[in-house]
């Protein structure tokens, strides 16, 4: 299966940047006081596919690579950063109970967001800083 290393790793990399683009402008949304908007059906179905492809991507990708990419710790950085993104993305979108606590946590959900995009792009547990 290393053979579809390449196709499978630009699946995985095209849902997460689907995946933060489409937080992202429901984050907004819900920013901006239109929660109902980031909420819709649509928008909610489109995000659970991205995500699930996302998952399933990750999957192969930890199924096909040799165990040394655990060594160094990036990706156990990484993968505890997720929960803690997932929490921040809910309570962003409708959640928190005011707007002023939904865009505290819609900023802090893109700052791990991004975090964790330096983490997988460095292949460092620090990111970009490092």
């Amino acid at each position: 299966m290393i053979e579809f290393y390449p196709q499978i790793k630009s699946v995985h990399v095209a849902m997460v940047l689907a995946s933060g683009l489409l937080f992202a402008s429901r984050g907004l949304m819900a920013a901006l006081g239109r929660e109902a908007w980031a909420r819709t059906s649509g928008l909610r179905y489109l995000s659970y596919g991205i995500d699930t492809t996302l998952l399933t991507a990750a999957l192969m990708l930890v199924t096909i690579l040799p165990g040394a990419v655990f060594a160094n710790g990036w990706l156990a950085v990484k993968l505890g950063l997720l929960p803690i993104y997932i929490v921040l993305g809910a309570l962003a979108l409708g959640r928190a109970r005011s707007l002023a606590a939904r865009r505290g946590f819609y900023f802090g959900a893109l700052l791990v967001y991004l975090f964790m995009l330096g983490v997988a792009r460095t292949h460092q547990p620090w990111g970009y800083l490092s």
